[in-house]
């Protein structure tokens, strides 16, 4: 969850699919994604972006954009770390909706309760209960 003093995010993990509409159905369906935006025609994807509930999110596109392509990720090459605060729950609507469950939800060492699942392109997704540490306050470096 975000308050006020946390600022919106910044940064957005990106990857690219084969088939980007049918990634875009698959990570809304098993994991929750909300669709925020997309564009393009057809099967082509240019741009798309999906936002996570708890904040943050990823952008993604079709991979197939000819030999000019200025961003030539490969498909099925992405992993992610996203913030959940039902593991189970999301494991269970994932499993359902046919993610491959490659690591089953546990508790770390470092008290977070997660698991990891393969999406259609061969992306890794690992959802679990860790925020992260706290920020530190800014350094000053001359």
């Amino acid at each position: 969850m975000t308050d006020d003093r946390t600022p919106p995010p910044q940064v957005w993990p990106t990857l690219r699919a084969n088939d980007a509409r049918a990634l875009i159905r698959f990570l809304v369906d098993a994991f929750g994604f909300e669709e925020t935006a997309v564009y393009g025609s057809g099967d082509q994807v240019d741009h798309a972006q999906l936002s996570w509930p708890l904040g943050g999110g990823i952008m993604l596109g079709s991979a197939d954009r000819g030999p000019d392509d200025e961003w030539p990720l490969r498909p099925g090459t992405f992993g992610a770390y996203v913030v959940t605060d039902d593991v189970a729950k999301l494991h269970a609507r994932a499993a359902h909706a046919g993610a491959v469950i490659v690591r089953e939800p546990r508790k770390t060492d470092y008290g977070s309760e997660e698991f990891t699942a393969r999406d259609p392109e061969g992306n890794l997704w690992s959802f679990g209960t860790y925020r992260g540490e706290p920020r530190r306050a800014a350094v000053i470096r001359r």
